[in-house]
């Protein structure tokens, strides 16, 4: 070994006159230096009192507690330090090893719930109680254009002439369904918004009940438009694809956005996007192994954890609520449209919601990806959970389409 490799290896060799003996007293003291702030903050988390259920922004129904007069009591548990007394928002909790319980009655749509221990620390989470929830779905459809371009070029005399617009008008009349289009502004061939007439305007608002027009990016590519972009561009694409909507079919088909363009935005955006009336979004938030949380609008890790397993979740900086996709039609076969749905409903946190979902392109010949049985898809996804009780709703009116 030649000495500028030992120089590397063995410290002393960079100063002589420091002899290795207080070399390594030195180092064993900036070692325990180093561990000590590791020490503090796991004796702090050790003390402290943390709330493990319900989550913060959990969204709560009626399968979440039990119903009492003018409330819903629910069950709070978490962890506490060992032999301290411990209450929830002022009452005594029960104690267990270092675990605790109390029950709490919500009354209000916002509940803030404080765990304390006794002359120690304390943590407060809000939760959202859904008061008037029943089982209910609502059918998003992303990255439509092509039925938008058509209508311009064939010119037809009903909207309903449309065969794509055709496949959502018997669904409605067959199961009641209703659906919001996520449109973009523009095809890569050049056809825009600007391009189609509004003399379809009346027949727009004549079904606005159960068809919505929301905005969904400028085009379809590139990919991820809003990953990275800022609120600013994101909000004047929001409102060049609003004005257009209003103008060709009316406010009352005109939906606030329901998906963003590939589910990924700054978060920074979310309180613009509340601003201009976004009350739900939804998303896949799906773990991937090399990437992480994903289709997610870049929430953190815990936060998109928990959404991954249940239906909701307030975000109360923004007011946005989100809600995890259930199912994709264009991804799903028939025969496998059971297995998928029908597990969410042993679950109290699946179960009350479904947010059914699917893509435009997948319905027509031309694209490469062409699902011949897609209409077929949609149909055995609504008629189950229609055959199951849920009933149609649009996510922009009420809470989650619900009473307020």
């Amino acid at each position: 070994m030649d000495i500028q490799q030992r120089k590397k290896e063995d410290p002393t060799m960079t100063n002589p006159t420091i002899k290795r003996r207080d070399f390594l007293k030195t180092a064993a003291g900036t070692a325990a230096i180093g561990l000590a702030p590791l020490a503090v903050a796991r004796a702090a988390t050790d003390d402290a009192v943390r709330i493990e259920d319900p989550f913060h922004g959990a969204v709560l129904n009626h399968r979440h507690g039990k119903a009492v007069s003018g409330g819903l009591e629910i069950v709070v548990s978490g962890v506490a330090p060992v032999g301290k007394a411990v209450t929830v928002n002022g009452a005594p909790a029960e104690r267990q090893g270092d675990k605790f319980k109390a029950k709490v009655v919500l009354r209000e749509h916002e509940t803030d719930i404080t765990a304390q221990a006794v002359g120690g620390s304390k943590q407060t989470v809000r939760v959202v109680w859904d008061r008037y929830s029943e089982p209910r779905y609502r059918f998003s459809v992303d990255d439509n254009s092509f039925f938008l371009r058509d209508i311009a070029q064939k010119k037809y005399a009903s909207l309903f002439d449309s065969w794509y617009l055709d496949i959502y008008r018997k669904l409605n009349k067959k199961y009641g369904a209703k659906f919001v289009l996520n449109i973009y502004y523009r095809t890569e061939d050049g056809f825009t918004l600007p391009d189609l007439s509004d003399r379809y305007k009346g027949e727009w608002a004549d079904n606005a009940d159960w068809l919505a027009l929301a905005f969904h990016a400028d085009a379809n590519m590139p990919n991820r438009p809003y990953e990275d972009a800022s609120p600013e561009k994101l909000i004047a694409d929001l409102d060049r694809v609003a004005e257009q909507i209003v103008r060709f079919a009316g406010e009352a088909t005109y939906s606030p956005p329901t998906v963003i363009h590939w589910g990924m935005t700054r978060p920074t955006a979310f309180k613009p996007l509340y601003e201009r009336g976004v009350r739900v979004l939804s998303g896949y938030f799906v773990h991937r192994a090399k990437t992480g949380w994903d289709i997610n609008y870049r929430i953190d890790a815990k936060r998109s954890e928990y959404l991954s397993k249940h239906d909701a979740m307030k975000d109360f900086d923004s007011g946005v609520v989100f809600s995890k996709i259930d199912i994709v039609c264009n991804n799903t076969p028939i025969a496998d449209v059971v297995p998928k749905l029908e597990p969410l409903t042993k679950d109290p946190n699946t179960a009350e919601i479904m947010d059914l979902f699917t893509h435009e392109q997948y319905f027509w010949p031309f694209y490469q990806r062409y699902i011949p049985d897609h209409a077929q898809r949609l149909d055995a996804t609504i008629r189950w959970v229609t055959e199951h009780g849920y009933k149609p709703v649009l996510f922009h009116k009420g809470f989650m389409g619900g009473r307020a």
